[in-house]
């Protein structure tokens, strides 16, 4: 009887102490519809840093899956709504990620669409050519090399990566092209969102296509908070 008493007291004491702020996707506007989740957070608009957190849903509830340091453009975020290319931006949003590449192998376990790049492999940036926003092999007439990424010459960061969906179904010319998700380099990104190989690694280990991954990408707080997206 005195320790179903306790139970009951301890049940009912929990219940009144504040509880802590609801998961992060709980919080945005929308997650994408599926059950996983990436989430690309900076303090401010101006920061070059700040956090991935990968979520995952189950039982109701969304789950920090794991976490890694980021780093954001070197200029910043912007509304990936009227970002302009070659600005040097990461644009905010939610986005699709339709497939990875990397020049090196998939790490075992990944199930999400991998490409392999090779030399013939390229990302077309030109804002003339039909091949806008888009890998090609090998580089079309109508891409200037100039205009374009050679996937296989970005070594470390391109060991693996992911397409994050921005500008990619329809594109607008002038917004902005091969916007990913890619391993460290030197320093900021012109425009990516990056993080350590350890972490980019388990990130496709754990990606599941038929959960529909998403990832949201924005600031802590102001008119670029990623709650909002």
């Amino acid at each position: 009887m005195l320790r179903t008493a306790v139970v009951t007291v301890v049940t009912v004491v929990a219940a009144l102490l504040p509880r802590g702020p609801a998961p992060l996707p709980d919080r945005l506007a929308d997650t994408g519809g599926g059950s996983q989740l990436i989430t690309a957070v900076a303090p401010v608009s101006g920061s070059t840093t700040g956090q991935v957190i990968w979520w995952e849903r189950w039982a109701g509830r969304w789950h920090r899956a794991g976490s890694a340091p980021a780093r954001f453009g070197a200029n910043g975020l912007t509304e990936g709504t009227t970002r302009t290319q070659g600005t040097n931006t990461t644009p905010t949003g939610l986005y699709a990620l339709p497939y990875a590449f990397g020049i090196r192998r998939a790490p075992a376990g990944t199930d999400h669409l991998y490409r392999r790049v090779n030399r013939d492999s390229w990302w077309c940036q030109d804002n003339a050519s039909a091949h806008y926003n888009r890998w090609v092999e090998p580089l079309p007439a109508d891409c200037a090399p100039g205009e374009a990424e050679h996937l296989v010459t970005y070594e470390k960061q391109y060991a693996h990566a992911l397409v994050i969906a921005f500008n990619y179904d329809r594109p607008v010319r002038g917004r902005g092209a091969g916007i990913f998700l890619h391993v460290n380099g030197k320093g900021a990104t012109a425009g990516c969102v990056s993080v350590p190989e350890r972490a980019m690694r388990a990130i496709l280990r754990w990606a599941d296509p038929r959960r529909r991954p998403h990832i949201a990408i924005g600031t802590q707080e102001g008119p670029l908070a990623v709650t909002r997206y």
